[in-house]
């Protein structure tokens, strides 16, 4: 499920998710279903069509953890609650809720998932206004991408960047961070993150006077999905286009 939600297959990955759920189900084993929730989560934070509905979702595997005290599983509900709130424009409060997991975070011996989280961390401070602060902790993210090789979300660190430099007037420099997110998400075959990180480098353009460039950017990785089309990201792609031949 997460492998295909990433290399866009969404509908297949959607299909995955409730076979998944339903033999964890079937078994009622503890550890699978919350493992299976967590997974659930991370991946519709970029793909769920209502935030509302995935913020009631984590909000229950957060608790679900809690009661079995799957203390790690915990913490990875609680940052994707946060994803939760920036989605529905509660950056401030997302934004408290993830120093709170990346002071968790920072404890000895966590590692796994850790560049992912501050990565979230950076995007949640940077819509709250406090792009500088989102800089900083996007720093700490590549440092323990080299540090852990833990590579699948590295293209979305280098959009992350890209949009703080907007923030602060950088547009050589996001432009640069976009360009180094689509190429390392072509060189992994992520398609979700190619266009994530093309939708970002097209709005750039296209507010800079470069329609064209931008339009023969976004539309080949765009026609490339023929799934998930209903997905926040597809659709923020599909406006992003439909404004540049406006």
């Amino acid at each position: 499920m997460v492998s295909l939600t990433y290399l866009g297959h969404l509908d297949q990955a959607r299909q995955r998710r409730d076979e998944a759920l339903a033999r964890a189900h079937q078994i009622k084993h503890a550890v699978a279903l919350a493992f299976i929730l967590s997974c659930i989560a991370g991946c519709q934070a970029h793909t769920e069509t209502d935030p509302a509905l995935l913020l009631d979702q984590v909000v229950n595997l957060e608790a679900y953890c809690v009661q079995h005290g799957f203390s790690d599983w915990e913490r990875s509900a609680k940052w994707q609650r946060a994803c939760c709130l920036t989605a529905l424009g509660r950056s401030a409060e997302a934004a408290e809720l993830q120093a709170q997991a990346g002071a968790e975070l920072r404890a000895p011996g966590s590692f796994l998932y850790k560049p992912t989280w501050l990565m979230s961390l950076a995007e949640a401070l940077g819509k709250a206004g406090r792009a500088e602060d989102g800089l900083k902790e996007l720093e700490d993210a590549a440092y323990q991408i080299v540090a852990t090789e833990e590579r699948w979300a590295e293209a979305n660190l280098h959009r992350i960047r890209g949009e703080l430099l907007i923030a602060v007037g950088d547009f050589a420099g996001a432009e640069a961070s976009f360009c180094q997110a689509i190429e390392i998400a072509q060189q992994q075959s992520a398609k979700l993150w190619e266009l994530r990180a093309a939708t970002s480098l097209a709005r750039l353009w296209g507010d800079h006077g470069r329609r064209e460039q931008a339009c023969g950017l976004l539309a080949p990785i765009y026609n490339w999905f023929t799934e998930g089309l209903d997905t926040p990201v597809l659709r923020e792609a599909r406006v992003t286009l439909e404004k540049l031949v406006a």
